[in-house]
């Protein structure tokens, strides 16, 4: 990848939805130029796909947190195949450090959120856990 590559996935990064005539203009590249390279992009895996992210007043999503956990580590293969069963839980990352897992939650409000913390909490192999709750979003580079 050279700055061309990496400009083009600035722009697309903060507007998918610009044409190839508007990135090409904006970068100072021919057309097909810009339109070889994005097929390059897209065929070695860089660009995995264009797609839509709906926000989250479409979604219903008026809370989210956190929940660091650490666990006994034989029960971290079942723990993390029952999370999979709770639908307020939107992702699930291992960890090294003080905490095994980091569960990151969306609900609809105080009550389905405390209905989803209490139902991870009591899941067998626990051993310690901390919920944040979030307050605001500073800065958000996935959108």
């Amino acid at each position: 990848m050279d700055d061309l590559d990496r400009n083009i996935l600035a722009l697309l990064g903060a507007d998918a939805r610009l044409s190839v005539a508007t990135l090409a203009r904006r970068l100072k590249v021919a057309r097909s130029t810009l339109q070889a390279r994005l097929e390059r992009l897209e065929t070695s895996g860089v660009i995995a796909g264009y797609t839509l992210r709906l926000g989250e007043s479409a979604r219903g999503i008026r809370l989210r947190a956190t929940m660091l956990i650490s666990t006994e580590q034989r029960s971290l293969p079942a723990l993390l195949s029952r999370l999979k069963t709770t639908p307020e839980v939107e992702r699930v990352l291992t960890c090294a450090g003080r905490f095994d897992v980091m569960v990151q939650l969306a609900a609809a409000d105080p009550a389905a959120l405390d209905h989803a913390l209490g139902q991870i909490a009591a899941l067998p192999g626990i051993t310690q856990a901390e919920t944040l709750v979030h307050l605001a979003t500073r800065l958000d580079r996935t959108a």
